[in-house]
């Protein structure tokens, strides 16, 4: 497999990795982000811990979905994290109403 192969792979895996994410992004209350993921969830847990001095975030997420290329299963009942980090959690607007997809009213 040649560079130019693996670059065209990656970029076909992330561009299928953002088509799955505006499928679901609907059906998500959240957009949680740290240092190294990004997640959508239903419910978002953040608590303030302290040890020995360090101040560290713990997040307990239900019902989510990761954004991971290489990931095969990214949706998860249940995840927890632990991070050192800033965590962003941003509750996401919900429309009133949906339009149907096709009917004389398009987006």
């Amino acid at each position: 497999m040649s560079a130019e192969d693996l670059e065209n792979y990656e970029t076909d895996m992330e561009l299928a990795l953002y088509r799955e994410y505006r499928d679901v992004v609907g059906v998500f209350s959240y957009v949680v982000e740290t240092e190294r993921r990004f997640y959508l969830a239903n419910q978002v847990d953040l608590q303030v811990r302290s040890a020995a001095g360090e101040v560290y975030f713990e997040l307990t997420l239900n019902d989510a979905w990761v954004w991971d290329v290489y990931r095969s299963a990214r949706f998860v009942k249940s995840v927890r994290v632990v991070t050192f980090k800033d965590v962003n959690v941003e509750e996401l607007a919900k429309n009133e109403l949906e339009l149907p997809d096709g009917g004389p009213f398009r987006r």
